[in-house]
């Protein structure tokens, strides 16, 4: 760590230290030792984390860390010296366990007697990084559980959620396998774009204990509570679907659409899921010389099927599992809860292409928490056919990889889907070329709102086809929704972009 400079990160985690206190109270009352009584912020910050354990989570946009804090003493508790600190750097805090947030507060209290211009909703912002090494967190899952609200990272750990303004009282939780849960109060990220750094979580496990599991019996289970884990009621998800084509990093064939899913009940597996899509787009970026145009089959109804828990993956469909090889790998934590993870893979001498992966389900309730997987990269070559819907005359494709994501979230002791994520790789050739060409391949979905109440299906005219190219259902374009919207880079969040087009969506109606 570099104290006294403007490299101070935004947040500062040192090692944090036993501390036999009782209460918030008493902590904060906390006499502690400092190198003097006129330092910079940084410097500040840096010795209470050193000393006490304390987190810090902040902006470095309203944290300057070159101004100076007076002190009345240099033994002074923990309590005076953050007051100090907020006073000079005009912000406030708040301490929740052992971290504190610094932040500004520009919303006032809901009173009765509000302007009639006062704020009706709020975006809060961040960055979610890994406390050891600062890479980012991708796919981290953001939100208010009780309120059915929530948001996940993009690719560089960036995350977008916009809220209404009677939320500012709650409290957001930031979950990530493996890592301990963070919760901090929406006023905390309000104008704030924090860089929040979260702790990995270790569980020691007696080798013994890992031995006496049976993933299978844990699957099982995990099955056997699939309704009362999901709900034996439809709900409603609305959500954000793009999926697209790109070789050397530029966009042949990209589309995006805001949509709504007709979740069916997952006590009757016999009813099929709905999709609406309230507003779509698309490029093609077809006319580079020697473009391959490569159409994927079917991106939308692959998400819907991937939702394991209702269709059953190859590699808990109980007809299936004895192509595999299963094995309790480690337990982990997601939302603040264990998890058992298990690894499999296809058992050798089988020619078929199956997936090798690990699957978490949740160690109290048996919730199957999230799935990674992918096909087996010794025998993907046989699965061409299986996701490319035209082959140019004249080139050979083939798979490179072929990877998913699948993730659930608990709201209000019911599970959700949330994302889904697919990418793959393909190298294609010209039977007169030397040389290969790489295309990468992706499509998600993230689901955002939750509804469950007086929820219906949709009329059949109001269906969108799932078993077709996405993009050739794809007509339209509205240009006063759309407006200057951009289409966004795989890397850009994509609750972002729902977030800003579901506020068009109440402007004008529904369709493209």
């Amino acid at each position: 760590m570099q104290t006294g400079t403007k490299s101070l990160t935004a947040t500062i985690i040192l090692f944090v230290l036993l501390m036999p206190l009782n209460g918030q109270d008493l902590l904060l009352s906390r006499k502690i030792q400092l190198s003097g009584t006129s330092l910079k912020t940084s410097r500040v910050l840096g010795e209470m984390n050193f000393i006490t354990g304390f987190i810090f989570t902040y902006d470095t946009k309203i944290i300057d860390p070159d101004k100076r804090i007076e002190l009345a003493s240099s033994t002074i508790d923990i309590r005076s010296i953050l007051d100090s600190v907020s006073s000079v750097q005009s912000v406030k805090y708040s301490v929740i366990g052992k971290h504190i947030i610094l932040y500004h507060d520009f919303i006032a209290p809901v009173k009765d007697s509000l302007p009639v211009k006062e704020i009706k909703e709020v975006f809060i912002t961040g960055t979610i990084i890994d406390d050891e090494n600062n890479e980012p967190l991708s796919y981290a899952t953001i939100g208010i559980s009780h309120r059915g609200k929530g948001t996940i990272t993009n690719n560089n750990g960036v995350f977008i959620l916009k809220l209404p303004i009677e939320f500012i009282d709650d409290t957001v939780n930031i979950s990530y396998v493996g890592y301990l849960n963070r919760n901090l109060p929406v006023r905390s990220l309000y104008n704030n774009n924090p860089v929040i750094k979260m702790e990995r979580s270790f569980i020691a496990i007696p080798e013994i204990i890992i031995r006496a599991q049976d993933p299978l019996v844990i699957i099982n289970k995990a099955l056997s509570r699939v309704t009362e884990n999901y709900g034996n009621t439809p709900a409603l998800l609305t959500g954000f679907y793009r999926e697209g084509i790109f070789r050397k990093k530029e966009p042949q064939i990209y589309s995006e659409a805001v949509l709504q899913v007709y979740k069916s009940s997952y006590s009757h597996l016999y009813q099929t899921d709905q999709v609406k899509v309230l507003r779509s787009r698309k490029i093609e970026n077809l006319t580079m010389k020697d473009t391959l145009a490569i159409r994927l089959k079917a991106g939308l109804s692959t998400c819907i099927n991937l939702d394991g828990v209702k269709n059953y993956f190859d590699f808990t469909d109980p007809s299936r599992t004895a192509l595999y090889n299963y094995r309790f790998s480690d337990m982990v934590y997601i939302d603040g809860e264990r998890a058992f993870v298990i690894s499999f893979e296809q058992k050798p001498g089988s020619e078929e292409p199956l997936f090798k992966g690990e699957l978490c389900i949740n160690a109290t309730d048996y919730g199957i928490m999230s799935a990674v997987f992918e096909i087996n990269p010794a025998l993907i070559s046989k699965t061409s056919q299986s996701y490319i819907s035209r082959i140019p005359k004249g080139f050979v494709i083939k798979p490179a990889s072929v990877k998913y994501m699948v993730r659930y979230r608990r709201i209000n002791n019911r599970y959700f889907i949330s994302h889904v994520r697919g990418d793959l790789q393909f190298l294609a050739r010209g039977r007169k070329n030397l040389f290969r060409s790489r295309f990468d391949v992706f499509f998600e979905v993230a689901y955002t709102d939750y509804k469950t109440d007086n929820v219906q299906r949709f009329e059949r005219d109001e269906t969108t086809p799932t078993n077709t190219v996405f993009t050739r259902t794809i007509s339209g374009y509205d240009e006063q929704f759309w407006k200057d919207f951009d289409f966004l880079k795989p890397e850009q969040d994509i609750s972002d972009a729902f977030e800003k087009l579901k506020a068009r969506l109440s402007l004008g109606g529904e369709g493209n």
